[in-house]
């Protein structure tokens, strides 16, 4: 029988990316998988046409690189002791960071980064790594915050849309929901079209319909997890509105990466796109094909 896949975090010393240390190896630790800590080294690109690359010495790099794994390791350590610990390990690789990344997924639990990097130099809402991997890794993506090892809301928030999109992201919001003893707040947004137009005339079939929808997704789900408590919101609202609204008070939002409006093959969608830009707690963003 094979190990449980590792949880993996890209490291680099951008603060986020310590808190990213620090979540990763909590969820690490409630699920009894391994952390691996990666350092990846981006290889130099000085090729000019008719010269040869030149000689350059890595090895400052790669101390550097392994004397921040090293900080990440205790820290790791710190956050998971107290729920039983966990087995660390660590790797400094060379290469683009987000191919390296991307290629490790394939093979991850989870891959858990920074909402910003070092590259970002303080501008933007998100930097382009924790982007590219979102839209494009091969295996859930955690995107942390500075603020992602603040005291415990007990929440977990989960989109629902009623699609097959997003049962992955239900059965981890499940699953996360139950490691840590926390609620679950199921948001199920069905109007999420145009201001433009009134609904309210037919809200009571429509909330009728919705809520057995929402039922339906959930029903296997709550069976297998007995112990979640679930809170159902079916809501004539914007999903990205009603979301964010509910991250407010939530340790961490898990949504698909494309909702009813997505087609196969895309990306991500406009509702987990803005909130991977816009919420504060961690937030996973689960591939339909995860």
């Amino acid at each position: 029988m094979n190990p449980p896949s590792p949880i993996v975090v890209g490291v680099d010393a951008s603060p986020s990316a310590m808190q990213a240390v620090r979540w990763a190896a909590a969820d690490a630790a409630r699920h009894d998988v391994e952390l691996l800590l990666v350092n990846v080294l981006p290889a130099p690109d000085l090729y000019v046409p008719g010269l040869s690359y030149p000689q350059i010495n890595l090895e400052p790099q790669e101390r550097a690189g392994h004397d921040l794994l090293r900080t990440a390791t205790v820290a790791a350590n710190e956050e998971a002791e107290p729920l039983g610990g966990v087995v660390v390990s660590t790797k400094v690789a060379r290469g683009p960071v987000v191919a390296t990344l991307l290629d490790m997924s394939k093979d991850a639990r989870m891959v858990v980064v920074g909402s910003q990097g070092l590259g970002a130099l303080g501008r933007g809402l998100l930097g382009s790594v924790s982007t590219a991997l979102a839209r494009h890794a091969h295996c859930p993506v955690a995107v942390i915050h500075d603020q992602g090892a603040a005291s415990s809301q007990g929440r977990v928030v989960v989109g629902v849309d009623g699609t097959e999109n997003s049962v992955p992201a239900i059965g981890i919001a499940f699953d996360e929901a139950s490691t840590r003893g926390a609620e679950l707040v199921a948001v199920h947004a069905w109007h999420d079209f145009t201001d433009a137009f009134d609904y309210r005339f037919e809200w009571p079939d429509v909330e009728q319909s919705e809520h057995a929808v929402l039922a339906e997704n959930l029903a296997g789900w709550s069976e297998q997890y007995p112990d979640v408590a679930v809170r159902r919101l079916v809501v004539a609202d914007r999903a990205t509105r009603r979301i964010l609204e509910e991250s407010t008070h939530a340790d961490l939002v898990v949504v698909g990466s494309h909702g009813r409006g997505g087609f196969a093959g895309m990306m991500l969608g406009s509702t987990s796109e803005a909130l991977l830009h816009s919420v504060d707690c961690p937030i996973i963003i689960v591939r339909g094909d995860n």
